[in-house]
Parts: C-alpha cells; sequence; structure tokens
C-alpha cells in the first residue's frame, strides 16, 4: 500500500515589539493574520518567547527593525528577535526568515581604524547561530552586509516609494549625494528621474564621532531645488550641513530625503532650525509623536516588504520587484 500526502505550505508571521505597526501593515497586504510570540519581559529585563500555537514545518517570518524605544534600546530590540528565532527554531518551523527592515549596528561594517569590532559581523553571526536560514533587509548601509550573514539576504530598496514621491510632488529637481560614498544612488534616482546629479565633498574631523562638514558642492546647484538623498538621518548633521551648504551655492529649495529616520540626539531641533523645506524618510523605523513635525512626512515600506516575504514564501525571485536594481 502507498501513501501519498500533499505537503501545505504555511507562513507564520510574527513581530517583535519594536514596530508593531509596521508588522500590522505587511500582514494585511499578505492577508495573513499576525501571531503571537508570547512575548514577555520579566521584573529583572530577561525576555521570554513562547509562541502561543504550533509551528512546526511552518515557514516562519519574524518581523524586528532594529531601534530603542519604550526605554529599551536598540541592542534590546536585537536579543529579542534573536530569542523568538531561538524559540521558533526549537519548535520545529521549516525555516525562519529574521526581517530586519533596519538593521542595527549597519555602520560599524569595516575597520576605520586599529582595535575596531565589525559589529554587523557579528550580528549576522548571531542571527545564523539562533536558528535563521535567510535575512531580509531595506537598504542597508554597506551592500557587503550581504555577505556577512551565511545564508540567502533579500536586500529591499526603498527607492521605489521616495522616487514616486520625488515624481509627483518635485519639478525638476537636482539630486543630491550628501557624500561621495552615495554618489551612485543619487545617479540611479537620476536616471530614473531624468535629473541632474551633484554631490558634497564633506570632512569628518579625525578622532571626532557623529561630525561631518560639508566642504564644496559638486556640480551646478544655482537657482535649483535641491534633494538630498541618503540611507538615513541619524544626528542630522550631515543633511543639516550640507543643506546649509547647498542655499550658500544659491539652491532655491532644499529636501532631505531617506530610507530610515532614526532622529538621534537633537536631530530635531537641527532639522526644524535648518533651510530645509521636506523632511522625507519611510516608516522602517517607528516614528513618535515628538519626532513629528510640519517638515516630516513617512511614506511607507509595507508593500515592498510584503511583496518581498510572498515571494520568498512561494519560492519566486525578489530583485524582479526592483528589475534588479536592489542588488548595489
Amino acid at each position: 500500500m502507498t501513501l501519498e500526502r500533499v505537503t501545505k505550505k504555511r507562513l507564520a508571521l510574527y513581530t517583535g515589539s519594536c514596530h508593531p505597526a509596521l508588522a500590522e501593515e505587511i500582514a494585511d497586504h499578505l492577508d495573513v493574520e499576525l501571531g503571537d510570540p508570547g512575548l514577555i519581559t520579566f521584573a529583572n529585563g530577561e525576555i521570554r518567547a513562547r509562541y502561543a500555537e504550533s509551528i512546526r514545518g511552518s515557514d516562519v517570518f519574524i518581523i524586528q527593525t532594529h531601534y530603542g524605544c519604550d526605554g529599551r534600546s536598540i541592542n534590546d530590540a536585537i536579543l529579542e528577535q534573536l530569542i523568538m528565532i531561538d524559540a521558533a527554531h526549537r519548535a520545529s518551523a521549516k525555516r525562519i526568515t529574521a526581517v530586519c527592515p533596519f538593521y542595527g549596528y549597519a555602520r560599524q561594517d569595516r575597520k576605520a581604524t586599529g582595535r575596531e569590532p565589525i559589529t554587523a559581523r557579528l550580528v549576522a553571526n548571531m542571527f545564523r547561530a539562533a536558528g535563521a536560514k535567510r535575512m531580509v533587509s531595506v537598504d542597508l548601509h554597506s551592500g557587503q552586509i550581504q555577505g556577512f550573514f551565511d545564508g540567502p539576504v533579500d536586500h529591499l530598496t526603498a527607492m521605489p516609494v521616495l522616487e514616486s514621491y520625488i515624481r509627483e510632488n518635485a519639478d525638476d529637481p537636482v539630486m543630491v549625494s550628501p557624500d561621495a560614498g552615495r554618489v551612485k544612488v543619487a545617479e540611479r534616482y537620476a536616471q530614473h528621474l531624468d535629473a541632474d546629479v551633484a554631490f558634497i565633498n564633506k570632512r569628518r574631523p579625525k578622532g571626532v564621532d557623529n561630525v561631518a562638514i560639508a566642504k564644496e558642492v559638486i556640480g551646478d546647484v544655482e537657482d535649483r531645488h535641491c534633494v538630498i538623498i541618503d540611507d538615513m538621518i541619524d544626528t542630522a548633521g550631515t543633511v543639516v550641513s550640507a543643506a546649509e551648504l547647498l542655499v550658500e551655492r544659491g539652491a532655491t529649495e532644499v529636501w532631505a530625503m531617506a530610507t530610515h529616520g532614526v532622529l538621534s540626539g537633537s536631530a530635531i531641533d537641527r532639522l526644524k532650525n535648518a533651510p530645509i523645506t521636506r523632511v522625507v524618510f519611510t516608516n522602517t523605523l517607528p516614528v513618535p509623536p515628538e519626532k513629528q513635525f510640519d517638515k516630516v512626512e513617512v511614506l511607507s515600506v509595507a508593500r515592498i516588504i510584503a511583496d518581498a516575504l510572498d515571494a520568498v514564501f512561494e519560492d519566486t525571485s525578489v530583485s524582479e520587484i526592483f528589475g534588479g536594481e536592489n542588488q548595489t
């Protein structure tokens, strides 16, 4: 007697506690319910996950953006996701994908000086050790981070969302890279929008962190609408310095756009007082009310992430969603 069985694939979607609103939006696009990971924080700060339903044999996606909120740090967010992954691994999930809309420690991707760690690699190693077989992230700070994870990495980009916004709201803009390292990104936007490109020559004082000084503009920005495009706005020092220089060189209007609105320290005050008329980023990170002001607009990347997760689940191409332009 021959017994034939048809294997049913099951997608299970869970979120950590840092940005449940984005996870809910992704779940809506996928037409699935978010599962209950049973997260508990004990009195001493330790975290435990206990899934409320069986996930044996499931394709499990665990969403957590690496961000400190509600009195907890970015390290708490990463550890919470690692614990959820470990719990899913021990619950016999068929495959576990770590979905990290914003990947923590991405700027520590190389040794810039002696005796420094490469923490972006350490974080990738921890996810693999916990049981993640695959990783999904949006606009990594540098492409080589894809090689730090020992498994497939789906590198998504918010470019379609940001580009659509520019197309609908800006007339004949100049795409400005805030430094030489992001010129290729600005050029890609410019090609799609049939726009001009400029970039800022900046300098970081030796031995000083979180400080960058804009020195000169390479490109014609006089009497032009300039759009500064970057992967993240953190302390806002770089983007504000660039905006001030652009205005000095005759720009009529300056926007600042980025995928990740980290907005640390005095970033909000800097942006409020800067010669920037719009600050646009996506919802890879939560934007609490105290960080929202009249210049800020937040766009959603939930559809892009949902489409990528659906492609991973159905074993179809993720890069085709972006026409192959998510690889660099």
